[in-house]
């Protein structure tokens, strides 16, 4: 297949005869699904499920982050044509991916949403699939990670962000997306001494046993060896990404509800990301683009790298 044939493919989200290959339809045209991967609730054989959680109850400053998903799916029409750059290999050629959706749930009924999120996340694991998860709010991690340990028990976590997300917070009725670690820790889903936070920059006096790489360690330092770093605390457990896209500077992702300069560049991120390759990743999710607040798309189209690079890393053991 080449670019000629957008002249007779279009809605691949539908119409693809099968779950690999890459796509060649009008990027401004056709049924938007991720990477223009078919739309299905069929998980059978399927090794990463692509799934969107439209919710955002509230964030620090700006919301919209319930317009993520459709945001990043649109921005990756850009990226359905070739194998992701640098890798050496095309992911979409070697495992069977899917666009599972968004999750249903009623806006009224807030309560009921972690527990929402934990059976869709559940169903994806339960068919043996990886999940990749577009948010959405940052909370949405802590419903996952109890489907996720649930299954796998306590994971190693990666942490993009700006905050470290540990504050205080007793309260098991909240629904907040600053204090989802901070509840993944005490409830024994993640490990703590495994786990690493990258591109942090907001003071925070607990931060849980996590190791913290902050972002001006990462401009100090240098990629290799923030990457050396995070690699030794990780280890060979299995480990689950989170990446909160306020991990970038604001000035590579200014559509987003808690924007803090000196953040991470794209690069870099781009770089830390490649380098986790072998590592035992088994799921991960992009939240907090709000696209009301970046009118270049800019903010989008870096949350959909972040998702090919998340399926990439998946691929590895594949290639």
């Amino acid at each position: 297949m080449a670019l000629e044939d957008a002249k007779t493919q279009v809605d691949q989200a539908f119409t693809r005869d099968g779950l690999r290959g890459l796509s060649f339809e009008n990027a401004f045209g056709g049924a938007t699904s991720f990477l223009r991967r078919r739309y299905t609730k069929d998980l059978t054989g399927v090794d990463v499920a692509v799934t969107g959680i439209p919710f955002d109850q509230a964030v620090t400053h700006r919301p919209g982050s319930r317009f993520g998903p459709r945001a990043i799916r649109e921005a990756s029409t850009l990226q359905a044509f070739d194998a992701p750059y640098g890798w050496g290999y095309d992911p979409l050629s070697v495992m069977d991916v899917v666009d599972y959706g968004d999750m249903a749930f009623d806006y009224a009924m807030v309560r009921d949403v972690p527990g929402r999120i934990e059976a869709h996340l559940g169903t994806i694991l339960d068919a043996g699939a990886a999940p990749v998860t577009f948010g959405g709010d940052h909370f949405i991690t802590l419903p996952i990670l109890r489907a996720v340990a649930a299954r796998r028990g306590p994971v190693a976590l990666i942490q993009f962000d700006a905050h470290s997300d540990t504050w205080v917070d007793d309260d098991a009725e909240r629904i907040d997306h600053g204090t989802f670690l901070y509840k993944a820790i005490r409830e024994g889903l993640v490990d703590p001494a495994a786990s690493v936070s990258v591109g942090i920059r907001t003071d925070n006096p607990d931060t849980m046993g996590v190791t913290i790489l902050d972002a001006p360690s990462v401009h100090r330092d240098g990629v290799e060896a923030t990457l050396a770093r995070m690699r030794a605390v990780v280890g060979d457990r299995p480990c689950y990404l989170t990446f909160d896209i306020d991990a970038l500077d604001p000035a590579f992702a200014p559509g987003t509800g808690t924007p803090v300069w000196g953040g991470l560049a794209s690069w870099q991120a781009a770089a830390l990301m490649r380098g986790l390759a072998g590592t035992r990743l088994i799921g991960g999710d992009v939240v907090e683009v709000s696209p009301p607040y970046d009118t270049t798309g800019a903010t989008a189209i870096a949350g959909a790298h972040v998702g090919m690079e998340l399926i990439a890393l998946l691929g590895w053991g594949r290639r």
